[in-house]
């Protein structure tokens, strides 16, 4: 049986353990910087800055979308940004992230919000059939990152 939730502080370890198998899946443990301590304080504290939603079978963790809450001056308007969605492989081809994904959309139309917005690599043609299927538009556009954690300050004009 399928239950979808919201993550709470007491699954952080979980979600940590979920973010780390994201990143493996797409080998790209090398950007992940964050760390259990972090995710408790910036997303179970007094100002949460994600949202998680879990994905349970038998009480089983299956697999989680996080998420925030962005604003477009051009739409003049609050959006939700998918940061990732992920299912365990044992349990990938059971509507999992399907119902995940509708999950969400069901929770920005109680909020009012008319948008979501996600990034997905061009090369993961599996996903991006899945996303179209749920009736999204897949645009091509650069994603540009300015790592300012990394810039030589020496080297600053």
């Amino acid at each position: 049986m399928l239950t979808l939730r919201e993550a709470t502080a007491e699954d952080v370890d979980t979600l940590y353990d979920l973010i780390i198998a994201i990143a493996e899946y797409h080998d790209q443990t090398a950007f992940v910087v964050t760390d259990r301590d972090e995710l408790l304080q910036a997303g179970f504290g007094e100002a949460p800055q994600f949202g998680v939603l879990l994905a349970e079978v038998d009480g089983e963790i299956a697999g989680y979308t996080s998420y925030t809450w962005n604003y477009s001056i051009w739409l003049g308007t609050t959006y939700m940004n998918i940061d990732d969605v992920f299912v365990w492989s044992r349990f990938r081809g059971q509507k999992i992230g399907e119902s995940m994904m509708l999950r969400v959309r069901d929770l920005c139309k109680a909020r009012g919000v008319g948008r979501i917005r996600w990034e997905v690599e061009a090369d993961n043609h599996k996903a991006i059939r899945f996303y179209e299927r749920l009736g999204a538009e897949v645009t091509v556009k650069g994603v540009v990152r300015w790592d300012l954690s990394k810039e030589d300050q020496s080297n600053r004009p």
